[in-house]
């Protein structure tokens, strides 16, 4: 089961929650998948979402890239959520630690995430802690991107946007975003 940790209502209305547990189980409009630029699926949170959304989304995965190529961090894919209790997956390929300019790529990632999101007309999302597995990007680093990323595409964009999760799995990661939440915004 999964447990929201700490939330804040931002500014502009939109609630933005730490949840630790499985993103794959999450009700809302759309997942968010840290996914590579060739939307093979086989590791990590990707894996995961996968093999419990079915062999849809790596079917529609393929056809996206059949289609369109690669994907940049800027622009994610986006799937349907397959046997997810979610409608979408938004596949956003996050930065590989050292591969230069890795924060501004994360930035674009989360960007892109909300934007696609806004586009399929969804009113909630949940985002994976993008990079800070396989990919190696640091976790502290990461949580305070993503926070400011957030906060910064609402200030600037009419969004139907009403709740964005951070769900995270594992007790290493809550712990170093719940520490970077805290320094940005309290308790």
């Amino acid at each position: 089961m999964n447990t929201v940790l700490v939330e804040r209502v931002l500014p502009t209305g939109q609630t933005i929650q730490i949840v630790q547990g499985d993103i794959t189980t999450e009700y809302v409009d759309a997942i968010v998948n840290a996914a590579n630029e060739n939307l093979q699926h086989g590791g990590g949170v990707a894996w995961a979402i996968s093999k419990k959304g079915g062999g849809t989304i790596q079917a529609e995965s393929d056809d996206w890239i059949r289609q369109r190529g690669p994907v940049p961090h800027s622009h994610p894919a986006w799937t349907s959520g397959g046997l997810l209790p979610s409608k979408f997956v938004v596949h956003a390929v996050g930065p590989v630690w050292g591969a230069s300019d890795e924060d501004r790529k994360l930035a674009d990632a989360v960007t892109g995430s909300l934007r696609v999101a806004d586009e399929l007309k969804c009113e909630s999302i949940a985002f994976p802690a993008i990079s800070t597995g396989i990919f190696g990007f640091p976790k502290d680093r990461a949580a305070g991107i993503i926070f400011s990323t957030i906060e910064k595409y609402f200030e600037g964009a009419s969004s139907n946007l009403k709740v964005v999760k951070l769900v995270l799995f594992d007790q290493a990661t809550v712990d170093v975003f719940v520490k970077a939440w805290q320094s940005k915004w309290g308790k």
